[in-house]
């Protein structure tokens, strides 16, 4: 079911709107990832191309701009973004040929950033606005930044400029400086889980805890089967001191062996990070943020352990997320994470 972003930061919207014919010729837009920072842009930049607006403030979709728009070859519209995305389904969506994406730069490069050259120094075709949209503006590096800093120091007349960014420390601090920065915020949880329930989304709250209260990244979890890989995940570390390590790393070698999608090493050792930090947050009688209906089970295993002993195997956690990413024996890589997972719970016993 299709949603709309601009339902989800209205306020957002709205005042973007209200200050639509005097936007500063660049603009960074940043916030956690998930939030639909990038679909945002997208329709701004459909708005200021759209010969039609509605009252809102919205492209019309009727007009020849907005139908180019939907072809994806307006000619006054450039997308700036790193080759990888190209075969990335949706704003937060899959990579239809993995093996291809991992060859494919990963970053802008400063070809990319040329190339604006001819673009922005020649008349637009409907004689109207021009729009550059960068995305994320992070995947630049120096020298691909500092050609981009050249036309964001000169304003070039009815060009608007959007940069989109989760991380924008990572982005050089005179090109910062150039822009002005809108912070998209993080919806409030009332308005999340609406939002993902008029898309179709089942259990939205469920989901919505699970991307930390990022929409838009819930939607995309809710339909890539990651559930199946979480479930695994569940399934084992329930089972606190109880838990056969063995066994454990046995049957989450099967259902990594199963996945279809990339990296589910890599992916299972993020779950399992978000678990031991509800873990931590109950041993403080916090509740969870991410597992919420395990919270009376996360609150059980937390009286048979300590602040320090999961703050030290979660120390453990990051070193093994960072081996992962090398190859590995799976198998003995599980056996080992599991042995320290249940010290975790009875470190006064030798395994």
């Amino acid at each position: 079911m299709f949603v709309r972003i601009i339902d989800l930061h209205a306020s957002d919207w709205q005042q973007l709107m209200m200050r639509r014919d005097r936007l500063p010729h660049a603009l960074l837009l940043c916030g956690r990832q998930g939030l639909g920072k990038f679909d945002l842009a997208v329709a701004l930049a459909a708005s200021l191309l759209c010969e039609e607006r509605r009252d809102s403030g919205e492209a019309c979709g009727q007009c020849l701009a907005c139908g180019w728009l939907a072809q994806d070859n307006h000619p006054d519209l450039r997308l700036l973004q790193p080759q990888s995305l190209a075969v990335v389904g949706g704003d937060a969506g899959e990579e239809e040929d993995p093996a291809k994406a991992k060859k494919l730069s990963q970053q802008i490069t400063i070809d990319q950033v040329r190339a604006l050259d001819d673009f922005l120094h020649v008349g637009t075709h409907r004689h109207g606005a021009r729009v550059v949209l960068l995305n994320p503006a992070e995947a630049m590096n120096r020298a691909t930044a500092n050609a981009l800093l050249k036309s964001l120091e000169e304003p070039i007349a009815n060009t608007q400029f959007i940069l989109v960014s989760s991380n924008p420390h990572r982005l050089l601090p005179t090109i910062r400086s150039r822009c002005q920065t809108v912070s998209v915020p993080l919806p409030s949880r009332a308005a999340g889980t609406a939002w993902l329930d008029d898309a179709g989304v089942a259990d939205p709250d469920d989901w919505l805890a699970l991307a930390a209260g990022a929409p838009v990244l819930a939607l995309a979890l809710s339909s890539s089967g990651e559930r199946s890989l979480v479930d695994a995940l569940l399934a084992e570390v329930s089972g606190g001191a109880g838990v056969d390590p063995l066994a454990s790393a046995a049957t989450l070698e099967r259902a990594i062996r199963n996945e279809k999608r990339p990296a589910p090493l890599r992916r299972l050792l993020e779950w399992a990070q978000k678990w031991l930090f509800d873990l931590l947050l109950a041993t403080e009688e916090q509740p969870p943020r991410y597992f919420v209906r395990q919270a009376a089970l996360l609150h059980d295993l937390a009286r048979e352990t300590d602040t320090r002993r999961i703050l030290a195997f979660s120390r453990k956690a990051l070193q093994c997320k960072a081996q992962c990413e090398q190859p590995v024996n799976n198998r003995l890589f599980l056996e080992d994470f599991f042995l320290g997972y249940v010290r975790v719970f009875r470190s006064h016993r030798a395994w």
